[in-house]
């Protein structure tokens, strides 16, 4: 029997990273050796999502993997995202890890990067929902039950999405031209429970954060009264803490 291939999945938390992980779970081929994420290194967040480190980190105990944060500057250059892989790569390297999973659904130019980032760093990169129908995914993601809010949205969503339920009463009142994966940068999510995880992740959020054209969930401290409500998420949007 072909012993199988420890994997690294690039991870930001949200809910094609579950989904991923979900089909390589199924794939005898592989066996998941870790989780590695990108962070706003002034930020202690997830890059793009928002998301504090001890968040996505509880996220990953409670799914049972270990989590390795690369620290990047706020949206940087492809040079800057390198010099800020290589290391880590390195690093995994040393163990014997040589391919890496990515959640990218269709959008080819970044496929290409990460495969020639790859290559050159001497790994592979596989893309398990390459291909896959946005649709498809969002209703397997729901069906299969897990749990997932909105944490990142751009101009055309705007900061009243921030916080809802990613669930299909979400996905129907999307405007037309929106991927119901967001898979164009329309928004992002962050997956708090479902399938794999041992215990629910404790996330509340107390407010909405905007800069550069982004809006972004603030999640609350374990000693903050979070907001549960629509309602009081609608009246925290009225303040929305401008960066």
């Amino acid at each position: 029997m072909t012993e199988s291939i420890p994997i690294i999945l690039s991870w930001s938390g949200g809910k094609d990273c579950l989904l991923m992980l979900r089909r390589l779970q199924a794939d005898v081929r592989y066996r998941v050796a870790g989780l590695m994420t990108t962070a706003w290194a002034n930020e202690a967040c997830v890059a793009m999502h928002g998301i504090p480190l001890p968040l996505i980190n509880a996220q990953a105990t409670a799914l049972g993997f270990e989590l390795v944060a690369v620290d990047m500057p706020r949206f940087p250059t492809n040079q800057q995202y390198e010099a800020a892989m290589t290391p880590v790569i390195e690093h995994f390297r040393s163990r014997g890890v040589r391919t890496f999973a990515f959640g990218d659904l269709f959008l080819e130019d970044i496929r290409r990067y990460r495969e020639e980032l790859c290559c050159r760093m001497g790994i592979d990169a596989v893309f398990p929902l390459w291909g896959s129908s946005t649709a498809k995914l969002a209703a397997e993601f729901i069906q299969a039950g897990y749990r997932a809010r909105i944490c990142c949205t751009d101009a055309r969503l705007g900061g009243e999405a921030i916080g809802r339920d990613y669930d299909a009463g979400f996905i129907q009142e999307l405007p037309a031209g929106i991927d119901p994966c967001g898979e164009n940068g329309e928004f992002h999510t962050f997956v708090t429970d479902g399938p794999g995880f041992t215990e629910p992740v404790a996330a509340g959020i107390m407010g909405i954060k905007s800069a550069e054209g982004f809006w972004w969930a603030q999640w609350s401290e374990l000693d903050q009264k979070p907001i549960d409500s629509d309602r009081e998420l609608i009246a925290a949007s009225s303040g929305v803490e401008h960066a």
